[in-house]
This record gives structure tokens, C-alpha cells and sequence, in this order.
């Protein structure tokens, strides 16, 4: 699959029957090559399930998993992956960044029971983890106590000023004093051009703000820690990585220069299959 005309979105997909990653792995690959020096455009493939309309697929269609690589200009270059949970779609948090030359490169997300994942290019891992820890799908665990404060003589400050410590009496100086080398030019006359004042310069001797020397402070107690509790809105899931229903694949993107090939469209439980499929 080739795109072909610049400045357009693309819709492509393709049904098949449907099936479900419960209890095995799930793994999403297939090839790019943007033979065109892309610039600005999406190289990613989404797996939906089976309500899609294809004759109206676009980018608000849901979707189970959106996955692959995304370049424009020189900030974006990364992969996406970004997995549906109770309706909602949740980007990875972390940065992967994908290939821009014009070479063919094989993109792996493998997500397996265990709610644990990896993300490969060309067989090589570049990302891998744990769902709950790597996406915000659940509250978080820990919140901070709200009844906490901090104590009223908390002293936060490392150090503070010298109390024996005194400006000195010549200390205060004008930022600004006249140029002592600048002279009245002959031709100005004071009751035409006023009274003359020489402009001013910086003072070699101001010193700035006079600001007492410091000294560790015998009362301080460090940074105040917010103490944490359990969330009760917290609740584990261990079937985040589970896809109840998926039976469509397809390309759905926005391209300004047209050009890449899509090939290779490996849906499979068989890591070692995949695999083998990217090394050939």
C-alpha cells in the first residue's frame, strides 16, 4: 500500500473475523518506508473492533490500538502508542522516537497478559514496561494526605542572613554619575538649547544592593515532605492489556507529502513468528 497524492487524509481498512488476546500475547507489526523524505505525516495503523463503518472511518472512529510511527518537522518525530480503556484513549508516557530516512522499517508492539508490553524497530526493542506504570489509565495509587499540613514552625530555609553582619559606610554608591570626560560642545547656546548637563555613565564604584553575608541555619529542618495515603479511588485492573473484540485494521492518516509504503500487516499471538517475519 502506497499513498499517493500530497496534502490529503487516508482512510484504508481491512475486516476479518474477529478475535480476542485473552490469555496470549497480542502483537501489532508491519512496515514503513517513506520514500518521499517525509516531512509531515502519520505512518501508524489502528485496530478496531467490529462497529466500524469502513465507508466512514476517520480520525474520531474509535479504536482499540493505534500504533506507529509519527513525523512533522523536526519536533515530531515519534511512535505513538495509544490503547483504548473504558472509552477513552491514553497515550504511552513515555518518548519513543522513530525512524525518518527512506529506508524500510519494521514497527513490533507486542502486549502480553501479564498487562506488561514492548515496542521494537527493526527487532530491536527501544521501549518496554509495565501498562499500568507507562499510562494513566488508573487513579493513581498514592495521593497526598489532605489533612496534612505543614507545621506553622517548619523552617525551610537552609541558611539565612548574618545578624552580626553591617553594610559598610561607604557602601552605598549612585548606579549612574556624569561622564566626568564629557565637555560642553562650543556651539551650545543655553538660552536656546537649555542648560547644559553632561550625560551619564555607569559608576565604576556601585556595588549593587548590599545583601548581608549567609550562614547555615541552625533551625532548619530540610524540605517539607507532603506525606502520602492510599487512593481510595485506586483500583488495580489486571486486564488492562486485554482487547475484548478486535476485527479491523486499518490506515487512518494525514499525509502533506505523499509517498510511503505500507507492507507486511502482521497481526499474530506468535512473538517468534513475528519476529522471524521482521528478520527476513
Amino acid at each position: 500500500i502506497q499513498t499517493s497524492q500530497d496534502a490529503r487524509f487516508y482512510a484504508l481498512s481491512n475486516k476479518f473475523d474477529g478475535f480476542s488476546n485473552k490469555g496470549k500475547p497480542l502483537v501489532v507489526q508491519f512496515s514503513v518506508k517513506h520514500e518521499q523524505n517525509i516531512d509531515c505525516g502519520g505512518g501508524y495503523v489502528k485496530l478496531v473492533d467490529c462497529s466500524l463503518d469502513q465507508t466512514d472511518m476517520h480520525g474520531e472512529s474509535p479504536y482499540e490500538i493505534m500504533f506507529g510511527p509519527d513525523i512533522c518537522g523536526p519536533g515530531t518525530k515519534k511512535v505513538h502508542v495509544i490503547l483504548s480503556y473504558k472509552g477513552k484513549n491514553h497515550l504511552i508516557n513515555k518518548d519513543i522516537r522513530c525512524k525518518d530516512d527512506g529506508y524500510t522499517h519494521f514497527y513490533t508492539l507486542i502486549v502480553k497478559p501479564d498487562n506488561t508490553y514492548e515496542v521494537l524497530i527493526d527487532n530491536e526493542k527501544v521501549e518496554s514496561g509495565n501498562l499500568e506504570d507507562d499510562w494513566d489509565f488508573l487513579a493513581p495509587k498514592k495521593i497526598k494526605d489532605p489533612n496534612a499540613k505543614k507545621p506553622e514552625d517548619w523552617d525551610d530555609k537552609a541558611t539565612i542572613p548574618d545578624p552580626d553582619d553591617k553594610k559598610p559606610e561607604d557602601w552605598d554608591k549612585p548606579e549612574h554619575i556624569p561622564d566626568p570626560d564629557a565637555s560642553k560642545p562650543e556651539d551650545w547656546d543655553d538660552e536656546m538649547d537649555g542648560e547644559w548637563e553632561p550625560p551619564m555613565v555607569d559608576n565604576p564604584d556601585y556595588k549593587g544592593e548590599w545583601q548581608a553575608k549567609q550562614l547555615d541555619n541552625p533551625n532548619y529542618k530540610g524540605a517539607w515532605e507532603h506525606p502520602e495515603i492510599d487512593n481510595p479511588e485506586y483500583s488495580a485492573d489486571d486486564n488492562l492489556h486485554l482487547r475484548n473484540e478486535i476485527c479491523t485494521v486499518g490506515f487512518d492518516l494525514w499525509q502533506v507529502k505523499s509517498g510511503t509504503i505500507f507492507d507486511n500487516v502482521l497481526i499474530p499471538d506468535d512473538i517468534e513468528l513475528a519476529s522471524k517475519v521482521a528478520a527476513e
